[in-house]
């Protein structure tokens, strides 16, 4: 893409580029060097086409200002929010493959137990986020990096209060049905999040309506299921999801 810095720019003061990383709609991430830190990290920017975008501009600082509020093992960390001239959120710099990629590449599906960790830490990480009043509403395997044995949460554009709907929020194929629907999104949408990433870690697609036992045989199938509900009142609570997962851990 000719239209991305390139190696060695300055993308804000203190913060030189090694590489481009990817293209969102309306964002750009790079890695970067950091002079202060002396040491790599991510910086998330608008395409340079969207920099007088005041609703992506705003998405992003308030991305920034609540990334940094936060301090847990399980999300990614925030070094700082760069507000002007344009805003740069610059994150520590995860080593770990995505789940996503897990998923994908790995010939096998992970152990029992390793999923059972899995959710385990995502429950931490969510009921973290759901104490600062936040949701994340983004949950799948494509926002969840593997460090050295642990689970990180990253990606909170469109983390939020609980609250009606205002459009299609989130990424269609793992929306909970009052996400897609316009619904009252409450901490029970993000227990569906947590659901669909291990459903999907466990049985190696999506879900798709099929029980996850009939896919694969599990003890805490059953708990996986449960957090896949239509109504979210059917749905344990990250609590009662967590005290499940950890006898199996």
């Amino acid at each position: 893409m000719s239209d991305v810095f390139a190696e060695g720019a300055e993308l804000a003061r203190g913060y030189r580029v090694v590489s481009h990383l990817s293209r969102a709609r309306t964002l750009d991430a790079y890695a970067v060097w950091s002079d202060e830190r002396d040491c790599l990290c991510v910086a998330k920017v608008l395409r340079p086409e969207k920099l007088d975008d005041r609703s992506a501009r705003r998405r992003l600082r308030t991305e920034g200002r609540l990334v940094e509020r936060l301090s847990h093992p399980h999300i990614v960390r925030a070094y700082e929010l760069i507000e002007r001239p344009h805003p740069v959120l610059v994150l520590e710099a995860l080593t770990g493959e995505t789940l996503a990629y897990t998923i994908e590449e790995r010939a096998t599906r992970l152990p029992a137990a390793e999923i059972a960790a899995l959710g385990l830490h995502l429950c931490s990480a969510i009921a973290y986020v759901h104490r600062h009043g936040i949701l994340h509403l983004d949950l799948k395997p494509s926002n969840v990096v593997g460090e050295r044995g642990q689970a990180k949460l990253i990606d909170f554009s469109i983390a939020r209060p609980p609250g009606r709907a205002r459009g299609s929020l989130g990424t269609r194929v793992y929306m909970a049905p009052e996400q897609s629907g316009g619904g009252e999104l409450t901490e029970a949408t993000d227990v569906w999040g947590i659901g669909g990433v291990l459903y999907e870690t466990a049985a190696g697609c999506r879900f798709d309506g099929e029980p996850l036992r009939r896919r694969r045989r599990l003890q805490f199938a059953a708990a996986v299921e449960a957090c896949l509900e239509p109504d979210p009142k059917a749905r344990p609570s990250v609590a009662e999801l967590s005290a499940t997962l950890d006898g199996y851990a």
